[in-house]
């Protein structure tokens, strides 16, 4: 009689250690402890990111009033003009460019920082990074003022040469010059700072053993370094892609899209239309645009290094 008394609240106390150490060997887990540690940043990335996306596709389904579903009015709207094509073109030709000319001048200057002795690395790491510290909109002034039709500093050496002024934010193909030249300058500092860390964790003995087999510098470079550093250099190119289509600031203060509109990118002309032009549901249609180009580019990359982490 006494064990029957005693077996209902036994049971419970059994399940209830049997949780607690459930609940305890969860915690120890590192998968559960590293989820509970980003979940702030989970969450914030909701509240910052996933609901203004949503919510700037319920825009672009509205008409200019808000008062009124549209569907897809507002991207046939947009397909029938042709600045809207000529904003697509410029955005890509801007972004391509500009990511082909960061990557080639970080992987350079990577490698010269490399072959720096280390006493010195740590200065001329700090004096190549300034561009990228440098706000965007801060550094465009100064350049705002290096293209200046009248006092322009550029120009001003061009003419004790002999050279013409030229008309760097005048014209349509110096003022995609001059954009993209920005663009690089600030951003080729990221490139170099990931590049440099890639290729400080690549192996000595790979370059001894090639340099035993008759590779010369450029062979290193081609089968050693590259293959070694592709998977960075693919994240790295996502990730400068998806900033440099959705760059505003640097187009903004050059040049506003002008001349003639001719170097609008996504981010200017939405702002064009949605916040000068007062239609808000147009301007969210046009900044949607860049999420099927990003998206198609980001497979691309991502699906090319899966395959060759399969491959090894």
């Amino acid at each position: 009689m006494v064990e029957v008394a005693f077996q209902p609240t036994s049971v419970p106390q059994a399940r209830t250690a049997r949780k607690a150490s459930s609940l305890r060997n969860a915690l120890k887990r590192k998968s559960t402890m590293a989820f509970l540690m980003t979940l702030p940043l989970i969450l914030l990335i909701a509240i910052m990111v996933i609901y203004p996306a949503f919510y700037s596709i319920h825009l672009a389904t509205l008409n200019k009033a808000m008062t009124k579903y549209v569907g897809f009015g507002n991207f046939q709207f947009l397909f029938k003009r042709e600045t809207f094509w000529m904003v697509v073109e410029q955005s890509c030709i801007f972004a391509i460019t500009a990511v082909i000319f960061k990557a080639l001048i970080g992987f350079i200057v990577a490698h010269f920082a490399h072959n720096i002795p280390s006493r010195k690395q740590r200065k001329w790491r700090g004096m190549l990074l300034v561009p990228w510290v440098i706000p965007p909109a801060m550094s465009t002034l100064a350049w705002l003022w290096l293209f200046d039709p009248s006092y322009s500093a550029f120009n001003y050496t061009l003419g004790l040469f002999g050279a013409g002024p030229i008309p760097w934010l005048g014209q349509t193909a110096w003022a995609r010059f001059s954009i993209i030249l920005v663009n690089v300058w600030f951003g080729a500092p990221f490139f170099m700072i990931m590049y440099l860390a890639a290729l400080k964790s690549v192996p000595e003995q790979l370059y001894e053993a090639a340099a035993i087999d008759g590779a010369n510098w450029w062979q290193r470079i081609w089968y050693v370094t590259l293959p070694m550093m592709r998977n960075i250099i693919a994240i790295t190119t996502l990730f400068s892609l998806i900033v440099t289509f959705a760059n505003f600031d640097i187009t903004r203060i050059l040049t506003a899209g002008g001349p003639l509109d001719s170097t609008h990118v996504f981010a200017t002309w939405a702002f064009r239309l949605g916040i000068e032009g007062g239609d808000i549901p147009l301007g969210a249609s046009v900044s949607l645009f860049m999420a099927p180009i990003l998206a198609i580019a980001a497979i691309f990359i991502l699906r090319d290094i899966s395959r060759r982490g399969n491959e090894a």
